[in-house]
């Protein structure tokens, strides 16, 4: 009996679910520009090390430089792409 005389009680203080998803949404998406931002930074120091990387195989002579500056610039190219696509694939 104590129990559904305090259920009501408890049912009055529950939060809208929607309205909390909202505001998930939009917090989400007001870090989407650090979060970009974070990236590229991230995708340049990575892109200076490379290039020092492929610069000192390119000096020694490895067979396999091309390869290398391959990976990388694909590398910094798909960086890039991923943020473009999720930006605009959810609207941001």
């Amino acid at each position: 009996m104590a129990f559904i005389v305090l259920l009501p009680a408890h049912s009055i203080y529950a939060q809208d679910g929607i309205a909390g998803i909202n505001e998930a949404n939009q917090q989400v998406r007001s870090y989407f520009d650090a979060g970009t931002d974070l990236m590229y930074a991230v995708g340049a120091i990575l892109g200076l090390i490379g290039a020092v990387k492929v610069y000192q195989k390119w000096n020694a002579g490895d067979p396999d430089t091309g390869k290398v500056a391959a990976a990388w610039f694909g590398s910094c190219v798909f960086l890039v792409v991923v943020a473009t696509v999720i930006q605009s694939f959810f609207g941001i």
